[in-house]
């Protein structure tokens, strides 16, 4: 199942790996226009974003190759495709900032997070990002083993 976070959240999936493969700038949060068998297995807290990307098109901006699969209880005829496009809903300021972003600059649109807000409706945090060179992987990484470190060291001394 999904884990619950302090502020009200209900987490369902999250990009870990966009973190250590981009450099993420700005955050959005956007909503998703979903089917009702996709809102219940993502109830159940089986998703993943991992390999997805928002690509913007002539009438918005749209998630692909985010997986949700299909909900046992439904039958056939009603399920969805698990890796349909799906529209993402943001405000008009918000998305043109976006659309900028990735024409003029190169940027990359990542979903972060899917999640469930306070009032139950489900959420994608999109972060814009910057591809990494892998030496930058590794300085990052260095950074983040010598944090682990100093605070061992931290820790033992008191």
């Amino acid at each position: 199942m999904a884990a619950k976070k302090e502020d009200g959240r209900k987490r369902i999936a999250e990009n870990r790996k966009a973190r250590h493969e981009y450099f993420v700038t700005d955050t959005w949060e956007a909503g998703i226009m979903l089917t009702g068998t996709e809102v219940k297995s993502l109830r159940k807290g089986s998703s993943n974003i991992a390999e997805s990307y928002a690509s913007p098109e002539e009438d918005g901006l749209w998630l692909i190759n985010m997986y949700i699969p299909e909900h046992q209880a439904s039958g056939a005829f009603f399920n969805h495709e698990p890796r349909r496009k799906r529209k993402l809903l943001l405000h008009k300021s918000e998305l043109h900032k976006m659309i900028l972003a990735v024409e003029r600059k190169g940027m990359t649109i990542v979903p972060l997070e899917l999640y469930f807000n306070e009032r139950g409706m489900a959420k994608l945090k999109l972060g814009l990002a910057e591809g990494k060179q892998l030496h930058d992987k590794r300085d990052s990484e260095k950074k983040r083993d010598w944090n682990r470190e100093k605070a061992r060291i931290m820790r033992d001394r008191g």
